[in-house]
């Protein structure tokens, strides 16, 4: 996955000493992403965007039901032919 390369990167050392900065940051220059040894860890975003993304991630119902396609892989078991049993005689 692409990352914007516009996006200000923090050393987890400079986010923590600087949350007030860093939050102020996210909260006007939009996500903020947080590296721990030069690797990309977290993502600070604001709460509006979180719920945008959170809403985006999971279908409702009605798109659940209305969909062409199937959301998991359900193992069908194999169609055996059935052998029928002669009906015992009535004395």
């Amino acid at each position: 996955m692409a990352v914007d390369q516009s996006v200000k990167r923090w050393p987890v050392q400079d986010a923590k000493a600087r949350f007030s900065e860093f939050l102020e940051a996210s909260l006007s220059e939009g996500p903020q992403i947080v590296t721990r040894r030069g690797v990309e860890a977290a993502v600070l975003v604001p709460f509006e965007e979180w719920l945008r993304l959170q809403s985006s991630a999971r279908p409702t119902l009605k798109e659940l039901l209305l969909a062409s396609s199937p959301r998991a892989e359900l193992p069908v078991p194999p169609r055996h032919r059935w052998r029928r049993r002669a009906p015992e005689a009535l004395e």
